[in-house]
């Protein structure tokens, strides 16, 4: 018998009973929208079935077929406690392999779920079992790892309650997955980035906006992009001109709505299950405390506003004193469009809704230049330079008319304080030159730049958020609560670089793509390594590991920096953190952006005991 979930709601509303229903359910669940998935159905015990199929799914009244589980999008909640054994039963229904990846899971890599490396799929009309011990707690989520089925909705969030007291205490929680919906098939979406990468930028700046000041660019600023084949608004490969943004599963004329009671301390567990899309998530009027970062806990920090990458996730507490609504604000960093949910004491409740902000341009810093400064410059050629581009012509002559704040000391900074000699220069150095890349990285088609300065910008607001008049959360921020297991010095150092090709939309660690047959990133069990991420392109990278934790380099208290197993690298970036490899197997390591991954950013992570020593 299929449950028809809208209509069970409507009559209970109908018999004045959904108060009662809610009565039945622990404040988590309580939610307020009336309708199908409304209350985001939850799976919980040591036994859960899951089945894997296609739905039709609505938003903004058109209808399309989603793959979805348990035939809702997102999929159900899965509550699991520390300490429990999990047992998961996943039938798959379509023409298709299938998996599930249990992004953010300490467990066994043949229980990863990724085709290919940790076992070999879900065939159709076929059930795998997945079982695993509980090691952890927190917010977590599950997806897909067979093609492009991520984008079709097959995602849901999973929450771990901790074994014993949680830290964090709470009245009331609200499960929140930011997703991205096209009605265009995502192969589509792919096939047109291939043949034209900018296909879904219609924001791009014009000689209208030049000539009356809207770009915010000046005509040597203009050039100089030109000169590069660059485009100062080339921010997200995929946006709001195909995308409706939900909140979920809901689009924002649809207004998901979380109930709360003026004074409660209210949770909120926020996860990207995008497919393409990075959010600055805001409420208006509300503050922020953030509690939990990928699931790991941090010591508590205010904020107004966070960026939230593809694959991460971020949990904070609002107290909402007033009795009034307040909308939840999940807008594109490109400004290309936004999700909106509503949280309300009560039902029919609505809150001004914002007008999206202007669209940002990318800065010196995004093309990989943000590392230089006097110091650097002083009286000396940049490496890699073509010097007679350089102002005045002079091979040997440092760039005049630059300063501190020219190079973009602040995170977004405008490129104020140079002149034309200085532009001249800058578009000059050219970081699409092969001769600037590091010796072992392969170089040829599939690479079109190299960072030449790239900079440590964890302590940088991020994109589009340098200039907002209130507190925006940066990397720097997040502390560890406990201290790190592992606090020994790393034995040694690995530097990877994120490459592509933006013009034909080719994406590879050190301009290799996993297609190629690359050789994986190796690690000996228990071993200690920092690991250096260098963004030579201009587009922003989650890179995520699986089965692991590591530990961001940010500067801040020692034996307690913040455990991520996602974390975005700016474009002209570098990321540095510390990774204990102590889960023996191989595992993905890739960009998630999904459609970075499928173009070839990606690669494995093999774990094994070292040669000699006793398993």
């Amino acid at each position: 018998m299929k449950l028809d979930r809208r209509g069970l709601l409507r009559g209970a509303v109908a018999g004045g009973g959904l108060l009662g229903l809610q009565g039945l359910m622990p404040a988590w669940a309580q939610t307020g929208t009336p309708g199908l998935r409304s209350d985001l159905p939850t799976l919980t015990g040591p036994n859960i079935d899951l089945t894997i199929g296609q739905t039709p799914f609505t938003v903004n009244g058109r209808t399309a077929t989603a793959t979805t589980i348990n035939g809702v999008l997102p999929a159900p909640v899965l509550r699991l406690r520390e300490g429990q054994n999990a047992r998961l039963s996943v039938t798959n229904t379509l023409d298709e392999d299938t998996s599930i990846h249990w992004h953010g899971i300490l467990l066994p890599f043949q229980m990863d779920g990724v085709p290919g490396i940790s076992f070999p799929g879900i065939r159709p009309r076929e059930t795998f079992v997945y079982e695993f011990p509980v090691r952890q707690s927190g917010t977590f989520w599950y997806h897909s790892h067979s093609g492009l089925q991520e984008a079709l909705g097959h995602y849901g969030p999973i929450v771990i309650d901790p074994a014993g007291v949680d830290p964090i205490a709470y009245d009331r929680e609200h499960v929140l997955v930011l997703s991205d919906w096209s009605f265009m098939h995502p192969h589509e979406i792919l096939e047109k980035l291939k043949k034209s990468p900018g296909y879904f930028n219609r924001q791009r700046t014009t000689l209208a906006g030049l000539m009356d000041g809207s770009d915010r660019m000046s005509l040597e600023e203009r050039r100089m992009w030109g000169q590069m084949r660059m485009d100062p608004r080339d921010i997200l490969d995929v946006n709001g001109s195909t995308y409706t943004y939900l909140i979920n599963g809901h689009g924002p004329q649809e207004n998901w709505t979380g109930l709360f009671r003026p004074g409660e301390r209210v949770r909120l567990r926020v996860i990207n299950a995008s497919a393409m899309s990075i959010f600055n998530v805001r409420i208006p009027g509300l503050a922020m405390t953030v509690v939990q970062a990928d699931g790991e806990n941090v010591r508590p920090v205010e904020t107004d506003e966070f960026q939230i990458s593809v694959a991460e996730t971020y949990d904070v507490i609002v107290r909402p004193t007033e009795d009034r609504a307040y909308t939840i604000v999940s807008e594109a960093i490109d400004r290309s469009g936004m999700g909106r949910a509503t949280l309300a004491p009560r039902m029919g409740m609505t809150a001004d809704v914002p007008p999206l902000r202007e669209v940002p341009n990318l800065t010196m810093r995004d093309m990989g230049m943000g590392g230089m400064d006097h110091g650097s410059m002083g009286g000396q050629p940049m490496a890699g330079m073509d010097h007679g581009a350089m102002a005045g012509g002079a091979s040997a002559a440092p760039m005049t008319g630059m300063d501190h704040g020219a190079m973009g000391a602040q995170a977004g900074g405008a490129m104020t304080g140079m002149d034309s000699g200085s532009m001249a220069g800058m578009a000059g150095m050219n970081m699409r030159d092969p001769e600037n890349a590091p010796p072992d990285m392969v170089v040829g088609v599939g690479v079109d730049a190299v960072a030449m300065a790239p900079a440590n910008r964890l302590g940088e607001r991020p994109t589009g958020l340098g200039d907002v008049p209130h507190r925006v959360l940066v990397y720097t921020d997040l502390v560890s609560l406990q201290p790190n297991k592992d606090q020994r010095p790393p034995s040694r150092t690995m530097e990877i670089h994120l490459t592509g090709n933006m013009e034909r939309f080719m994406w590879s660690f050190d301009g290799k793509k996993f297609s190629d047959g690359v050789e994986p990133f190796r690690f000996e069990l228990n071993e200690r390594v920092r690991v250096t991420l260098v963004n030579d392109s201009m587009m922003a990278h989650p890179i995520h590991l699986h089965g692991h934790f590591f530990e961001l380099v940010t500067g801040g208290p020692a034996g307690h920096q913040p455990l991520k197993h996602t974390v975005n690298v700016l474009p002209g970036g570098k990321v540095s953190f510390d990774l204990t490899a102590d889960n023996p197997g191989d595992w993905a390591f890739h960009c998630h952006m999904l459609m970075h991954m499928h173009a070839g950013m990606f690669n494995v992570v093999t774990v094994r005991p070292m040669e000699g020593a006793s398993s």
